[in-house]
């Protein structure tokens, strides 16, 4: 039975775009810099796929015989967000980005806000979610007034203590902004952000973060699949950022460590269809607070993870390994970076160390599951099975 496994590293980018100045980019390469603050970094199991090949990359060898094939990607869409990349993934490509407010959120989105919900609201300015609890923390838990803010990103999020606002009632006011933000102010995404903690000095963000994303404009590649009797597991926030259409089974996560576990888990128990997951720490814990210590570590807890994963694998699986932005913590910026994507190709009925090139969008994916599992796609991309059959 055939079954695809695909992976997506959040944040790990490998290049800026051709674009990227146009969303203040410059420099950023979220792989290569990184090495190059370690003055080299140590990814065995990467390199021998092939990661090395893709882009220099120091510390990483590239002239050996990749055991996977590899290239990198651009991004079609406008933007640079987990959901304009996921959705280019599954064969959606964006003509306009989503909104965004540099300057927070208008008046009468706030008033609108406050009205539904019965809640105030403190903040509304782009800001980082670590700082912001440190600045307007104490003051929500004095006053219960909500601490709405945004980013360089299409998102509208809420942040409030877990002793103020229960999970469920926080959860229950996400669902209500995202009802509410439509037509031109129709963002990515609504978040949920509860955090604990008795004062700015030990305030801190708990895992129960959840996404409430903008439903899909047209069918991705996962429904697709499905219609087609095909089955489909989405592991992580992938479920979120699909705001589950075209999803069978759905499993919850709190960190990279739960997501690795849980596609081993799946791999015994899912013997055919689409596996999605996304290892979310490199942006939520990493990249949006520029920790490159963090970030090499997870990278080499996933590395020590990979043969785990390939010991587990079917002869007729497919696993594609790529992320959906980049998130260099090695720049002063806080936000996602508009770069390539890195694209590790292997099974074992399929050939090795063949260079897919520069793919003209992420939706070459789609493209590629889609002539796997013999299915009409979404009409996005172009398919590089025959390169590596």
């Amino acid at each position: 039975m055939k079954r695809a496994i695909v992976i997506i590293i959040d944040g790990v980018g490998i290049g800026e775009l051709p674009d990227a100045h146009l969303y203040h980019d410059n420099g950023s390469n979220t792989l290569a810099n990184l090495a190059h603050y370690f003055k080299g970094i140590r990814l065995p199991n990467l390199e021998k796929l092939g990661l090395g090949k893709i882009h220099p990359i120091e510390g990483l060898e590239s002239n050996l015989q990749a055991q996977a094939n590899y290239g990198k990607m651009a991004e079609v869409s406008p933007g640079k967000d987990s959901t304009t990349g996921h959705w280019e993934l599954a064969g959606l490509i964006l003509n306009k980005p989503f909104p965004v407010y540099p300057n927070g959120f208008p008046d009468d989105i706030i008033e609108e806000f406050t009205k539904r919900t019965g809640y105030k609201v403190i903040g509304n300015k782009p800001a980082s979610g670590t700082e912001i609890i440190k600045e307007l923390g104490e003051e929500h838990l004095k006053t219960g007034k909500l601490i709405v803010y945004t980013s360089a990103d299409s998102v509208f999020q809420i942040a409030a203590h877990q002793d103020v606002v229960p999970l469920e009632k926080l959860y229950q006011i996400c669902k209500i902004a995202r009802e509410m933000l439509t037509g031109k102010h129709a963002v990515a995404r609504v978040i949920a952000r509860p955090f604990v903690g008795a004062s700015a000095e030990n305030f801190t963000r708990t895992p129960y973060r959840r996404d409430f994303s903008v439903k899909p404009f047209g069918r991705t590649i996962l429904q697709i699949l499905m219609e087609q009797g095909w089955p489909t597991v989405a592991i992580g926030k992938i479920d979120d950022l699909y705001a589950h259409a075209g999803i069978q089974k759905t499993i919850k996560t709190k960190n990279n460590q739960q997501v690795m576990q849980a596609i081993l888990k799946e791999l015994n128990e899912t013997r055919a269809g689409l596996i999605m997951a996304n290892l979310v720490d490199f942006d939520m814990l990493w990249g949006h607070r520029n920790d490159p210590e963090g970030f090499y570590r997870g990278l080499r807890e996933f590395d020590g993870w990979l043969p785990e994963l390939e010991k587990a694998l079917e002869k007729d699986d497919l696993v594609f390994i790529t992320a959906d932005h980049g998130n260099d913590p090695t720049t002063p910026s806080t936000d996602h970076s508009r770069e390539y994507v890195p694209l590790l190709v292997f099974g074992p009925r399929f050939k090795q160390n063949v260079d897919l090139g520069t793919r003209e969008t992420f939706a070459d994916v789609q493209a590629t599951l889609s002539e796997f599992f013999e299915v009409s796609g979404t009409g996005q991309g172009k398919s590089f099975l025959s390169q590596i059959k």
